[in-house]
């Protein structure tokens, strides 16, 4: 017999009061109380187990948030794009001003029965990553299949897709669709990239032949394709990729895996090249402009992180011997962010209406530029005076004061 009928009995069989039998028991009065009371009122069915959960969940996510998690996942997956957490919680806090934890969307998500378990997918702690520091550091390239559509459906013509892009920022500078690639291909497009961008410091590929011969065999070596040469005359390093070893061009071939199954996605699928190179041009804008990297730091977009630093060059004058460093912090509260030069501390002033804000400090020497790390706005560009703790922002202090009439 449970507790509780032993109570029960004791008090309505019995007739023992309730603090006497609260005593024999070891329980509270107020529970002897309740537990009467609720048998009166609702006969042996006060003897169940009842719920523990609290009345009210405070902090609880609302329905309607839940149900926009929802609805972003599939709008996301539909147009064949990022649908994970990460980009979700960039959703939610740039379109529609809503801070939810990666964990909390994932938990919505499994409830709803929207996440497909993965057991061997390997641990992300396995990968080697690495990246260059500056835009246009090295530049990434590769080539994909694509094939058309007939307008009754049935499978067209094969093509090929081409891709330039900067491994800082995965920026794409260039990415076209052709019937098949050569090495001329190969040399326009990275001339068209670099007409726009500038040219980059050293370029990473595959050992493809359009791209190299260097790693071709004896007797199909010969001489230097069209993009070696114009590499070598302009001094930009070529590095080339093992062969069977595609992770080494990893961010290039994840793009094009991105860009395929969006492609895959779109209901009008594309009969001709031109309008295959529509759909690209338009993907390409929503990549670099709008869409959240879950690579980049901040989930920043491409473009403001290919923006927010100063771009490498080719044939850098390495004699000059500056001293050149990266650094990331965060505004203080008093709208300061600190750098130490010659072993001194320095407080640089940026202003407090950026407190808080992650920051990326560029410095060569004593000239220094200030970015915001999301969106790769110039905060402050400055050289600092080594004689001074505190770099003034040169601006009035205090609110402006108001004209007095004369």
């Amino acid at each position: 017999m449970s507790r509780a009928r032993l109570v029960i009995t004791a008090v309505v069989v019995e007739g023992r009061s309730q603090a006497e039998v609260a005593r024999t028991y070891g329980v509270s009065t107020g529970w002897v109380s309740t537990l009467v009371k609720r048998w009166r009122e609702e006969g042996d069915t006060a003897f169940q187990p009842r719920s523990k959960r609290p009345h009210r969940s405070p902090t609880q996510t609302p329905p309607e948030v839940s149900d926009l998690v929802l609805r972003l996942r599939s709008t996301l997956s539909t147009a064949g794009l990022d649908a994970g957490a990460d980009t979700i919680a960039w959703h939610l806090e740039h379109h529609h001003h809503v801070m939810l934890s990666r964990a909390t969307i994932n938990r919505i998500l499994t409830r709803a029965g929207r996440v497909i378990p993965e057991p061997k997918k390997r641990p992300k702690s396995s990968y080697l990553r690495f990246a260059a520091e500056l835009p246009n550091e090295c530049w990434q390239s590769d080539f994909t299949h694509y094939r058309l559509t007939e307008p009754d459906g049935a499978p067209g013509e094969d093509t090929a897709i081409i891709t330039w892009l900067d491994d800082h920022s995965r920026y794409v500078l260039h990415a076209s669709a052709h019937q098949t690639i050569t090495s001329r291909i190969v040399l326009d497009t990275f001339t068209a990239a670099a007409d726009l961008h500038g040219y980059p410091a050293s370029t990473l590929t595959d050992n493809g032949l359009v791209y190299t011969v260097r790693l071709a065999s004896q007797h199909r070596r010969g001489g230097r394709t069209a993009l070696e040469a114009e590499l070598r005359r302009r001094g930009i390093t070529q590095k080339n990729g093992r062969p069977n070893s595609p992770t080494t061009q990893g961010k290039v071939e994840r793009f094009q895996q991105t860009m395929k199954k969006w492609l895959t996605a779109q209901p009008a699928q594309p009969a001709t090249l031109p309008e295959l190179q529509q759909l690209i041009d338009a993907f390409l804008h929503t990549y670099n402009q709008h869409r959240p990297h879950r690579s980049l730091p901040h989930q920043a977009t491409p473009a403001a992180a290919y923006r927010a630093r100063p771009k490498a060059t080719p044939n850098r004058d390495r004699s000059a011997d500056t001293h050149d460093r990266i650094r990331r912090d965060r505004i203080d509260d008093s709208g300061v962010v600190t750098l130490r030069h010659n072993g001194n501390l320095h407080h640089i002033g940026i202003g407090r209406t950026h407190a808080r804000t992650h920051v990326i400090l560029l410095i060569q020497d004593l000239e220094i530029r200030v970015v915001n790390a999301a969106t790769g706005e110039l905060l402050r560009e400055l050289t600092l005076d080594p004689n001074r703790d505190y770099q003034p922002t040169g601006k009035p202090k205090g609110p402006a004061r108001p004209a007095t009439a004369k």
